[in-house]
């Protein structure tokens, strides 16, 4: 990929000048950016097997495209190795779908991450962490593939702070919110497999998501008991919800495994154990007897994963952006030149 195929503006100026540029800009997400030269971006397009015109996706509301030299440039100044492309390149082709709701999961005041879910090969190929510090700094792949998402979100369609924007508080996962799956550790098949991928194939998923909240449970020696303790750190959510996420420990999905239980058990254990009230807090305070609805609408929109640490009795739930059908998690195949 020769860098004169480039069609973006050009800006020459010294290294540390080039930082502060990017600053003046509004280029960065609030930490310092890696200056995005023309060779380093041709590097990164040729990892990808992309022309820099290749359209990755459409924000139609917002009538903004998304191309591969776009992509690529905020790749770069995410701190992204070239190899790391063609996961972005997924990311992006997952979000654009109308499922996943780009537009609306970016502007809304709920303020959503993006949870970035990486699957099959390439997640051990790149050391995207699936263990010890999972929801943590400390792994390259990890922070800047999805720091790239998000500055591509500002800096290509617009999805600057309080501009398009809108959060009302957000959180450290608009930075970066990107996990691998412990597949080694799981009983279960992985997502991508379970949503209808090649074992060999890498996959993303990507799902509108807000903070992770994480239980503890020394206790449980049971399936049940563990899918209660979800269940207890679901509900403060609320119902009605079309999709959860949970991502158990390797002590805790022990249980599982040696209790034979199937994801699908599992998944629909959790969906007939968590319930929630519309109007928990106003019955509540009149006394009134409490109308309990399930969390998740089916037991399809439990999503169950596994990775973090090997000692522990912790695990995570991360509840969804928005209620209803608002955005839906979307599983992309990852593409890679041969």
């Amino acid at each position: 990929m020769a860098a004169d195929a480039l069609t973006s503006d050009r800006v020459d100026v010294e290294l540390h000048d080039a930082i502060e540029t990017c600053y003046e800009r509004g280029w960065t997400d609030g930490l310092p950016v890696v200056p995005p030269t023309e060779d380093r971006v041709a590097a990164f397009l040729e990892a990808a097997g992309n022309q820099p015109t290749d359209v990755l996706g459409v924000v139609e509301t917002r009538g903004r495209v998304i191309t591969a030299e776009k992509a690529a440039i905020n790749a770069v100044m995410a701190g992204c190795l070239p190899e790391y492309m063609p996961v972005i390149n997924a990311v992006i082709r997952a979000m654009t779908t109308p499922e996943f709701n780009w537009h609306g999961s970016i502007a809304s005041t709920g303020g959503s991450g993006q949870l970035i879910v990486v699957g099959g090969p390439i997640a051990k190929e790149l050391g995207v962490n699936h263990g010890v510090n999972l929801f943590g700094p400390g792994f390259r792949p990890n922070a800047t593939i999805g720091r790239a998402v998000r500055l591509i979100i500002m800096n290509v369609t617009g999805g600057t702070p309080g501009l398009l924007d809108r959060s009302t508080f957000g959180f450290g996962g608009k930075y970066s919110f990107v996990i691998a799956e412990d597949e080694e550790a799981s009983p279960w098949e992985p997502l991508h497999v379970q949503r209808g991928l090649d074992p060999a194939e890498s996959a993303i998923t990507v799902y509108a998501a807000h903070s992770p909240t994480q239980f503890i449970d020394h206790s449980s020696n049971t399936p049940e008991g563990l899918i209660a303790s979800a269940a207890d750190a679901m509900r403060p959510t609320g119902a009605n919800h079309n999709e959860f996420v949970v991502v158990w420990s390797p002590e805790h999905i022990l249980r599982f495994r040696q209790a034979g239980w199937t994801k699908r058990q599992a998944m629909e254990a959790l969906f007939h154990e968590a319930h929630g009230s519309v109007k928990e807090l106003k019955a509540r305070a009149r006394g009134e007897d409490v109308d309990l609805r399930p969390i998740v609408s089916s037991p399809d929109g439990v999503i169950m994963l596994v990775g973090g640490g090997n000692a522990g009795g912790f695990s995570i739930v991360v509840s969804p952006w928005g209620a209803g059908y608002m955005s839906q998690s979307v599983t992309q195949a990852v593409e890679r030149p041969s």
